[in-house]
């Protein structure tokens, strides 16, 4: 149920509510078009086509660490084991900051629990991107790439960065209401981000000094994890992402109690 909690003060967002919303934000990302929620499953597979054709058919782009067998499409896998989680990483950080601008109408004229009602977000860009993995999968074993084991581990390197993202974002959310600025800054800096993180080029390619300063990236642990687990069939390193994830709870802690203390202030400014 959607309202005040039982002491009437205190507004709930229950699990089923939520899958309501994250299902309606499927919906309403195609609203009106022909093809609806099946562009769900078309745009990640048309990503995944063109990153294939484009670097490894027509740039002919290569990397000599996965031998003859797959040099052809070796740049391709390098790519995508990155960009398809960058995606959901980014696109979860720009819309929770917006999210309770976005929603402000339902707010407004719901009590909803501003802590719990972002969350639809992870779940619409979860689904997206379970999609986007089995597509990129299929590719893979398309082009006799092994798919191994060591996937069923990639849902653990997804929830560490989702819970990263999800803390960082979450707080921006909340300070977006009070400063409308945060938005364009955000914008701006996701995009650095992605240059500043080894995704469309290789670590070994930067000088050794600023090789150093990359691993203080939260999303090069990240993004090495899931090449570890795709690419080199092995475990990754577990220490940095225990980092992350704990970097992640403190900041969703921190952004959890900022809310709480200015929820009143931030119904009234929407």
């Amino acid at each position: 149920m959607l309202g005040a909690g039982a002491n009437g003060k205190h507004p709930v967002l229950n699990i089923t509510l939520l899958f309501h919303f994250a299902r309606q934000d499927l919906v309403d990302r195609y609203a009106g078009s022909v093809l609806g929620g099946a562009w769900s499953f078309f745009l990640p597979l048309a990503q995944i086509l063109i990153f294939a054709l484009v670097f490894s058919k027509i740039m002919g782009a290569r990397l000599e660490a996965f031998g003859q067998q797959f040099s052809e499409y070796a740049y391709s896998i390098y790519l995508i084991a990155g960009m398809l989680p960058w995606v959901s990483f980014a696109n979860t950080i720009l819309r929770t900051t917006t999210v309770f601008r976005d929603k402000a109408f339902l707010i407004s004229k719901v009590q909803v629990s501003l802590k719990c009602l972002p969350a639809y977000i992870l779940i619409s860009e979860a689904a997206i991107f379970g999609i986007s993995m089995v597509l990129y999968a299929l590719f893979l074993l398309l082009i006799g790439f092994p798919v191994d084991h060591h996937w069923l581990f990639l849902p653990l390197v997804y929830l560490v960065q989702q819970i990263f993202a999800y803390g960082l974002a979450f707080g921006l959310a909340v300070l977006s209401v009070f400063i409308k600025d945060i938005r364009e800054f955000i914008n701006i800096a996701i995009q650095l981000w992605f240059w500043l993180t080894p995704i469309v080029y290789v670590v070994n390619i930067l000088p050794p000094g600023y090789q150093q300063l990359v691993a203080f990236n939260p999303f090069f642990t990240l993004v090495n994890s899931y090449r570890d687990l795709i690419i080199h069939h092995q475990m990754p390193d577990f220490l940095p992402l225990a980092i992350v994830v704990c970097v992640g709870c403190v900041l969703l802690g921190l952004s959890l109690a900022l809310c709480g203390r200015v929820e009143k202030e931030l119904r009234d400014f929407l």
